[in-house]
C-alpha cells in the first residue's frame, strides 16, 4: 500500500512539474508577445545632442477685449512661462490680437493667412494644415483660454524621446471655483491634484503631435469651425481608428483648466459642426473608444504607460512591458506599480457628450439680406454678387477661393437652391436665398440657349435690381469668371450713370458693341436713378421674353439691332440717359477672345495682357467648362487650396473642393457618368423608391454581381462610390457570372445591355464626352484656334471668320 501511494505520489509530482513547466513556457511565450508589442509601440530614441524639444502652440483667440481678453491674456502668459523653448502662433484677423502680440514680444506671432468664415471664425482643418507645416519638434493645438501648468512641458519632453510618431491629447477641466485657497503654501499642489481627479467630458482639450512622417489620420478633415464643438473628439477618434500614430491620453499628466463663462454661441455654427460630425468619418457611426490609446501617468516619480485594452504597462526604467494579466508574476518590489496601474484603470478613460451630435437647429444664417449687405459691402457701398445652383457648386468654390486669395471680402452669394445654400453656410460663405428661383434646374443641361439657362439668368437681373434699390452698387460676376486681380477701382472710375459690361465679341478687330454682344454675366452698375430705371426696363423686358435676360439687356440699352450704339464701344439709352460702356477685351476677355483658354499657359498669357478676369464662356455645358478650366494650366485650376504663403509643405495637405467632395460625400454614379451626391449617409431604400427599376450596387458588381447588390436595409456611406444599374442589366450580369464560374474581370462584362450596349464599367459609367477626351489625350495635343459653339445671324458686316458648330440662336421677342 505504501509502495502504491509512493508510486502515485511520484506520478502526481511529475504531472505537477510538467504542468508547471508548460505554464512557465506559455507565460514566457505570452510575455515575449507582450514585450514585442510594447517595445514596438514604445521605442525610446537613442540619446542625442539635445533632449529639449522646440514647441509651438497654435490657437485662434477671440478679440482681446473685456473679460474674454483678460482670460486669454492669462492663458497665453501661462504657456510662455513654461519654457523659453515654447513659441505661440495666434490665428486671427482682428487688430486687437496683433496689438496684444506686439506687447508680449518676439515669441508670439499672428498669422492671418488661413481660412476663415466671413464672420472671422477660423476653420479647424486650415489650422491643422498650418500646424502640420511647422518646423518645431512638437505642435500643440489648444483653446485660447486654457491655462497650462508646468507638467505640460515635462510630459512633452518625455514624449519627445519616443522613437515613433505620436499624437497626444489631454482634456481640460472647468475650474471656475476651487474647493480650497490658492494662496496657501500647498495651493498649487492641491490645484494640480484637483485638475487630474477626473477627465472632463467637454470639448475643450489639448492636442499635440511630434513632427514625424506619418499623417494624423486617414482621409480629409471636414470643414469644422474651430471652437464650435465636435472637432477635437473627431480628430482623436480618427487617429485611433487610422492607427498611423501612437495615440497617448495624457489627461493624468497634463494639468490644464479654463474659467467658464456664459458663451454667446452662434447656433448655426454648432449645428454645422454637429452635421459634419454625424456625416463624416467613423466618428459618426461608432461611439468614441479611448481604450485603444495609451494612458500616460506618473508612478514613483517615473512615467507609466498603460493600455488596458492590451493589458500591458510600460514603466520608465524597465526594459520591457509588464503583463497585467499575470499579477502573480510581479515581484514584491513592483507592488507600487500595481497600485498605480489600478489607480489608472479606475479613472475615467475619456468621454464625449453624444448629444453634441444631436443638435437639431438648422444651419440657416439668422441674417436678412439687408443685414448681410451692410456687413459685406465696402466703404463705397459696393457688393460683388455671384449667383449659383448645385450644378455649379465646384465653380462657385473656385470663384470664392480666388476672391479670398485676392483679399476681396465684399462679396455675397445668392443660392438658387437649398443644396448650395447649406453648402455655402458650411464653407463660411456669406449667402442668401435668391427670391423666386426657378425649379427643376438641370444639373448638366443648363448651358447658354437652354430653357434652364433662360430661367436662371432672369433671376440675376432681378436680384441686382433689388440690391441697387437698397442703395448698394453691384458688380455682378458669373461664377465661371476667373479672377486675376481686383478690378473694382478700375470699374468705379467710370462714375455714376454708366453701366460697364463685358463684350462677347470674339473677333479681334472691329466694333465690340455689335448686336447681342453685351455679356450680362459680368457688369458693374451704380446705384443711381438712371441705372435703376434702366435695369427695371431690362427686368420687365425679360419677364415677357421666352429667351434669357442677355438679349433683353442689349435690346433695351442698345436698341434692337444696335440702334442706340455710340461708336464701336458704347451705347446710350435715350429714355434713361444711361450710358453703356463695353470693357476692353484685353483687360476683360471673354472665352472666345484670342483663344486664351487654348494657350499652353493660360494664366501667363492673360497676365501678359494685363487681364483682370477671364470669362469661361463661349462653350456649351458644365462639364466642358470644368474640363477647360482644369486642363488650361495648374495655376488657373485653383479650387480652395490652402494659402500658398503659409509654407510649401502645406500644399501636400491641400485638396480641391471636388477632391474633398469625393472623400466626404456619398457618390451614386449613373449610366453615362452623371454623379449624384449626398451630404450624409443615406439608406438604399430611399434610392430604390426614387429609382424603382434600378439596383444600387458597389463597384465590385462586374466581378461579384451576386454579392454587390445592396438591399433596402443597407446604408450608403460617405466617402464611398456606388453604381445605379438597371435590374435587367444586373440579372444578366448574374447569369453570365454563374455560367462562366468565377468573375474574370471588367472586360468580361461584354454585351451587358443597359440603355445601350455596354462592354465594361468604364463604358457604362464614363460619359461619351470623357471617353473621347481621354482618347484624344493619348495623342500629341496640338494647339488649335478657338471655335465658338454659337453662330449668330449675320445682321451686319463682319470679318471672314465664322463659327463652325451648330448654332443656338436667341432672337428678339
Amino acid at each position: 500500500m505504501d509502495m502504491d501511494m509512493h508510486f502515485l505520489s511520484s506520478i502526481y509530482n511529475k504531472k505537477i512539474l510538467q504542468s508547471g513547466l508548460w505554464l512557465v513556457w506559455m507565460c514566457g511565450f505570452f510575455l515575449i508577445g507582450v514585450s514585442f508589442y510594447g517595445t514596438q509601440m514604445l521605442k525610446m530614441k537613442k540619446p542625442s545632442g539635445s533632449t529639449i524639444p522646440t514647441i509651438t502652440i497654435f490657437t485662434a483667440p477671440r478679440p482681446f477685449v473685456g473679460s474674454i481678453g483678460e482670460r486669454q491674456t492669462l492663458a497665453v502668459r501661462s504657456w510662455l512661462g513654461l519654457s523659453e523653448h515654447i513659441n505661440v502662433v495666434l490665428f486671427s484677423q482682428d487688430p486687437s490680437v496683433s496689438s496684444f502680440a506686439t506687447s508680449i514680444g518676439s515669441r508670439i506671432s499672428v498669422e492671418t493667412k488661413i481660412d476663415f468664415t466671413f464672420l472671422g471664425t477660423p476653420f479647424f482643418h486650415s489650422m491643422v494644415a498650418r500646424s502640420l507645416s511647422s518646423s518645431s519638434d512638437i505642435s500643440v493645438l489648444i483653446d485660447p483660454d486654457t491655462i497650462l501648468m508646468a507638467d505640460l512641458f515635462s510630459t512633452l519632453r518625455y514624449a519627445h524621446k519616443l522613437d515613433q510618431d505620436w499624437l497626444l491629447f489631454a482634456s481640460s477641466r472647468n475650474a471656475s471655483t476651487f474647493p480650497f485657497s490658492l494662496q496657501s503654501d500647498d495651493g498649487m499642489q492641491k490645484l494640480q491634484a484637483f485638475l487630474v481627479q477626473e477627465a472632463s467630458c467637454g470639448e475643450k482639450m489639448l492636442i499635440a503631435w511630434n513632427n514625424g512622417d506619418l499623417p494624423l489620420h486617414k482621409g480629409v478633415l471636414p470643414p469644422f469651425l474651430f471652437g464650435k464643438g465636435v472637432h477635437n473628439h473627431w480628430l482623436v477618434t480618427e487617429a485611433l481608428v487610422s492607427d498611423f500614430r501612437l495615440v497617448i491620453n495624457a489627461t493624468l499628466t497634463v494639468s490644464s483648466f479654463y474659467l467658464s463663462e456664459p458663451d454667446q454661441e452662434r447656433s448655426w455654427e454648432l449645428a454645422g459642426n454637429s452635421l459634419l460630425g454625424r456625416s463624416y468619418g467613423s466618428f459618426s457611426f461608432d461611439e468614441p473608444n479611448y481604450t485603444n490609446s495609451f494612458r500616460l501617468s506618473t508612478c514613483g516619480g517615473n512615467y507609466l504607460f498603460t493600455n488596458t485594452d492590451h493589458s500591458a504597462a510600460y514603466w520608465q526604467g524597465y526594459s520591457r512591458p509588464l503583463n497585467l494579466r499575470n499579477k502573480c508574476l510581479f515581484l514584491s518590489t513592483q507592488k507600487e506599480l500595481l497600485d498605480c496601474v489600478e489607480a489608472v484603470k479606475s479613472s475615467r478613460e475619456g468621454c464625449f457628450k453624444r448629444e453634441a451630435l444631436s443638435v437639431t437647429n438648422g444651419i440657416t444664417l439668422p441674417m436678412s439680406m439687408e443685414s448681410l449687405l451692410a456687413m459685406q459691402a465696402d466703404q463705397n457701398k459696393t457688393i460683388l454678387l455671384g449667383i449659383a445652383g448645385s450644378s455649379y457648386k465646384d465653380m462657385l468654390m473656385s470663384w470664392v477661393c480666388r476672391l479670398r486669395y485676392l483679399q476681396i471680402p465684399n462679396f455675397l452669394v445668392c443660392a438658387l437652391d437649398d443644396e448650395v445654400y447649406d453648402f455655402s453656410v458650411l464653407q463660411g460663405v456669406p449667402v442668401i436665398k435668391c427670391a423666386t428661383p426657378p425649379t427643376n434646374i438641370s444639373f448638366d443641361d443648363c448651358h447658354f440657349g437652354s430653357e434652364c439657362f433662360q430661367k436662371v439668368t432672369k433671376v440675376k437681373s432681378r436680384m441686382v435690381l433689388q440690391i441697387l434699390e437698397l442703395g448698394y452698387n453691384v458688380l455682378l460676376s458669373d461664377v465661371d469668371v476667373y479672377w486675376f486681380k481686383n478690378p473694382l477701382d478700375y470699374l468705379t472710375s467710370f462714375g455714376p450713370g454708366v453701366l460697364v459690361a463685358q463684350s462677347d465679341e470674339y473677333n479681334v478687330t472691329g466694333a465690340i458693341n455689335l448686336p447681342r454682344r453685351l455679356n450680362s454675366g459680368f457688369y458693374y452698375a451704380h446705384s443711381d436713378s438712371a441705372t435703376i430705371a434702366a435695369l427695371a426696363k431690362v427686368v420687365q423686358h425679360a419677364a415677357y421674353s421666352n429667351l434669357s435676360e442677355q438679349p433683353s439687356f442689349y435690346d433695351t440699352l442698345c436698341g434692337e439691332g444696335g440702334s442706340y450704339r455710340l461708336g464701336d464701344g458704347q451705347c446710350m439709352d435715350p429714355e434713361t440717359n444711361l450710358q453703356v460702356h463695353f470693357l476692353n477685351r484685353d483687360l476683360f476677355p471673354n472665352g472666345a477672345y484670342r483663344g486664351l483658354w487654348e494657350e499652353e499657359d493660360t494664366k501667363k498669357a492673360c497676365e501678359e495682357r494685363g487681364c483682370f478676369v477671364l470669362h469661361n464662356n463661349w462653350i456649351n455645358g458644365r462639364k466642358k467648362k470644368l474640363e477647360r478650366q482644369s486642363t488650361a494650366s495648374p495655376a488657373v485650376h485653383n479650387t480652395c487650396k490652402r494659402k500658398q504663403e503659409v509654407r510649401e509643405e502645406t500644399t501636400s495637405h491641400s485638396r480641391s473642393v471636388s477632391r474633398q467632395m469625393k472623400d466626404v460625400m456619398v457618390r451614386v454614379v449613373h449610366a453615362g457618368g452623371r454623379v449624384e451626391m449626398y451630404h450624409t449617409r443615406i439608406r438604399a431604400s430611399e434610392l430604390i423608391r426614387k429609382y424603382p427599376d434600378f439596383c444600387i450596387t458597389t463597384p465590385q458588381v462586374f466581378n461579384c454581381p451576386q454579392e454587390s447588390v445592396l438591399t433596402a436595409d443597407d446604408v450608403l456611406l460617405p466617402g464611398q462610390k456606388y453604381f445605379l444599374m438597371r435590374r435587367t442589366s444586373v440579372e444578366k450580369l448574374k447569369r453570365r457570372h454563374s455560367a462562366r464560374g468565377r468573375a474574370r474581370g471588367i472586360e468580361e462584362a461584354g454585351d451587358v445591355s443597359f440603355e445601350e450596349s455596354t462592354s465594361s464599367a468604364q463604358e457604362l459609367f464614363v460619359s461619351t464626352e470623357r471617353r473621347a477626351d481621354s482618347a484624344s489625350k493619348k495623342s500629341v495635343k496640338e494647339k488649335r484656334p478657338f471655335v465658338p459653339p454659337i453662330q449668330k445671324p449675320k445682321l451686319w458686316k463682319e470679318s471672314d471668320w465664322e463659327p463652325s458648330l451648330d448654332s443656338i440662336q436667341e432672337l428678339s421677342p
